[in-house]
């Protein structure tokens, strides 16, 4: 915990020294004159350039408010702040960089670090990335800072089927190429994976978040075989972003001293994620949708799933953009996301009737960008929550408000 206060302290101290002095402090900002992809989130960050050290400092915060109700029970106003982020990189020598970035949720209540590793640059389409390393599955996992975003609350299904900010232990390669308007890129990675958590876990239902319980997983594998997640995608500028993704293991313990207690049961997910600008009208369109399929024994009961799917999808229409209370090229945006999640893909056994477990969404809103790094936000959220007999749904709606920014 010292340590953490003392990265607190220092990221204070520079800042006022950067007032005071700017040839000590140079804020270093994102390129964005190149085809940047999701996978680049990590490094296309504002930093601090700490005079001529090899170290730069950055981070971003995240507070909002609520109101929400469920089935005409309201739960009242509630003030949030989920979490508060610190990343530091430093470029060891030519080629040789390492970046770190650590996450207080709930008001400092969970402190993790979600990204830490070293990267050794060999060639384009060739480097080596070894430590914690932050799984590209889909898109939002990679390139999730609440800054970028329109909207407070995260995608549902990147949050439950993903589970959000997945990381772990781990080791990789990834290329990327570059030529006119064309940008590829891949990565490959070895980890530590899940667990058993994912169907033995108090949701009562598979629910891939429950293997974020265990810390264990940065320090040895659940059962010894290696988690490998792989994705590919290609950003053409007059047409977006695709990427395709995939995550795959064995997730149970199947052997202990030698003795073979249970077959090898694999958990498998598959995402498509795809970004474009529409050029005339600057629409901003996003949209992820992930699939995941789990070997459940026979021995659960059907509630839970063996095939999970869900997705979003975010537009975002900016319809004022120029000076605004004496903020240069502010931006005023309409937003909407719509999104779905079914947690259990199959039929009653007895009577082939559907298994619902499912959930319905849609969030419009509103934000103003003071800058580009900075975001107010409210946004109204309805959704439909079904259970596995398809009973009426629950109906929970809601405001937030809140903000999100870079320092």
């Amino acid at each position: 915990m010292k340590k953490i206060f003392f990265l607190l302290i220092l990221t204070t101290s520079i800042k006022c020294l950067a007032q005071k002095d700017s040839s000590f402090v140079n804020r270093i900002k994102p390129d964005t004159s190149k085809l940047n992809l999701n996978m680049d989130a990590l490094y296309t960050r504002p930093f601090l350039q700490i005079g001529k050290l090899p170290l730069s400092l950055g981070g971003y915060v995240e507070a909002n408010s609520s109101y929400f109700g469920t089935n005409g029970i309201r739960e009242g106003l509630s003030f949030q702040l989920p979490r508060l982020t610190l990343f530091m990189s430093s470029t060891i020598k030519k080629r040789i960089k390492f970046l770190s970035e650590i996450e207080f949720e709930e008001g400092g209540r969970k402190i993790s670090i979600e990204f830490a590793s070293m990267d050794i640059e060999l060639l384009p389409l060739l480097n080596l990335r070894g430590g914690i390393v932050m799984n590209p599955i889909g898109a939002f996992n990679q390139n999730h800072d609440g800054p970028k975003w329109e909207f407070i609350s995260r995608p549902i299904s990147a949050t439950t089927i993903i589970p959000s900010t997945w990381n772990t232990v781990g080791f990789g390669v990834f290329g990327k190429y570059r030529r006119n308007n064309l940008t590829w890129a891949y990565e490959l990675y070895f980890t530590n994976g899940f667990d058993d958590k994912i169907i033995a876990n108090t949701e009562n239902r598979t629910w891939l978040p429950a293997s974020k319980q265990n810390t264990e997983r940065f320090e040895k594998s659940f059962n010894g075989v290696p988690l490998i997640t792989a994705k590919t995608a290609v950003r053409y500028k007059k047409f977006g972003e695709l990427g395709i993704s995939w995550m795959g293991g064995v997730y149970n313990k199947f052997e202990v001293d030698g003795l073979v207690i249970d077959k090898r049961r694999r958990i498998d997910l598959l995402a498509i994620d795809f970004n474009t600008t529409l050029p005339k009208i600057k629409t901003n369109v996003n949209i992820e949708w992930v699939w995941a399929i789990v070997d459940v024994p026979k021995t659960y009961s059907q509630q839970f799933g063996s095939k999970l799917q869900g997705g979003f999808l975010d537009i975002v229409q900016p319809v004022i953009r120029r000076k605004i209370l004496g903020w240069e090229n502010s931006v005023v945006n309409l937003v909407f996301r719509t999104e779905y999640t079914d947690y259990n893909v199959s039929n009653f056994n007895e009577t082939g009737e559907n298994i619902y477990d499912h959930l319905i969404a849609i969030v419009p809103g509103i934000s103003f960008r003071p800058s580009s790094q900075t975001v107010i936000r409210a946004n109204y959220r309805y959704h439909w929550q079904r259970d596995i007999l398809g009973n009426p749904p629950a109906l929970t709606a809601g405001f937030q408000f809140g903000f999100s920014t870079y320092f």
